[in-house]
């Protein structure tokens, strides 16, 4: 494939090209990524996940130029929500992160969650790979923000960083969402509102009883991006976490955990699919929940019916 030769050469025409590929889940897809995993296992991504409204594009924005001062190749993957009606995606970011976009050394893709059930869409981590066997240093994975179904980042980051602001509230609700069990570091932005030293002090005491037994402290970093302090701790507190893992020996155990999640997730979409092929489609299905409609019968017996029919 002459597309993967001029990727292989580094160009970023290709790399389109192919994170399009992918993204749309095109024939051959995975044998593209087959081909393109070999070269994977040098970036280290970063996810960056919380509530709408808490500034995370802004955070990413300065943490991405903060790893280019340094020299690092820097790719970032943000999510958008697709809309239940159309289909479509506002893909915004391009916009919000205009200056970065000029950046020889960064790539931006806005991607949209295409019904995705979690804050990522599906094709996240397949673009992941992507991008790490392009050669980028870090990727930044910034979510769509939606609460409860943002617990996907886990599978796709190495480090998560839940973005918090004064006016979250409650941190017991931050809890019921999952975020405090998905977080690595926890950044307070808006810091310079009203209430962020109360939910700093509230974090840090719920903290302690995760920090008990634990080789990693979990740090709890207060930032303002609007006005551009405190993201210099954030990206300390980042590095701090990417060397405990090292060292420590979960880099390797998380990794592992996330390709075995990988691969039940393949096979889950193209079971799925040939799921799909062996009941005649959709159209068949519509049948079925005409059926339960009229209360002729249930989703668990029709479901166990065309498994034992078609699988069995």
């Amino acid at each position: 494939m002459a597309v993967i030769d001029k990727f292989l050469d580094g160009d970023r025409r290709s790399l389109a090209k192919i994170i399009t590929h992918v993204e749309n889940r095109a024939d051959n897809y995975r044998e593209v990524l087959a081909r393109l995993y070999p070269r994977t296992g040098k970036t280290y991504k970063i996810g960056f996940t919380g509530p709408p409204g808490a500034g995370k594009s802004s955070l990413v924005d300065l943490v991405a130029n903060q790893l280019l001062e340094d020299g690092e190749m820097v790719s970032i993957i943000a999510v958008d929500p697709s809309s239940p009606f159309t289909g479509g995606a506002l893909l915004g970011d391009r916009i919000r992160m205009a200056r970065l976009s000029n950046h020889r050394n960064v790539y931006i893709r806005s991607m949209a969650t295409r019904g995705s059930g979690g804050g990522l869409a599906s094709a996240t981590k397949d673009i992941c790979v992507v991008l790490d066997s392009f050669g980028f240093d870090k990727v930044l994975v910034e979510t769509v923000g939606v609460g409860q179904v943002e617990l996907d980042i886990v599978d796709t980051a190495d480090t998560v960083v839940v973005v918090l602001v004064p006016e979250s509230g409650d941190t017991i609700q931050a809890m019921k969402a999952g975020l405090m069990e998905i977080a690595d570091v926890f950044c307070l932005n808006k810091s310079d509102r009203e209430g962020a030293d109360r939910l700093a002090a509230e974090l840090e005491m719920m903290l302690d009883i995760r920090r008990h037994g634990s080789e990693w402290h979990y740090p709890v970093v207060q930032t303002s991006a609007l006005k551009g302090w405190g993201v210099d701790k954030l990206q300390e507190q980042i590095a701090a976490h990417q060397t405990y893992l090292k060292e420590s020996g979960k880099f390797e155990k998380r990794r592992r955990r996330q390709v075995k999640r990988e691969i039940y997730q393949h096979l889950q979409d193209m079971l799925l699919d040939e799921a799909r092929n062996r009941i005649g489609g959709d159209a068949t299905v519509e049948k079925i929940v005409d059926e339960i409609a009229e209360g002729s019968s249930d989703p668990y017996t029709e479901a166990e019916r065309i498994f034992r029919e078609h699988f069995t």
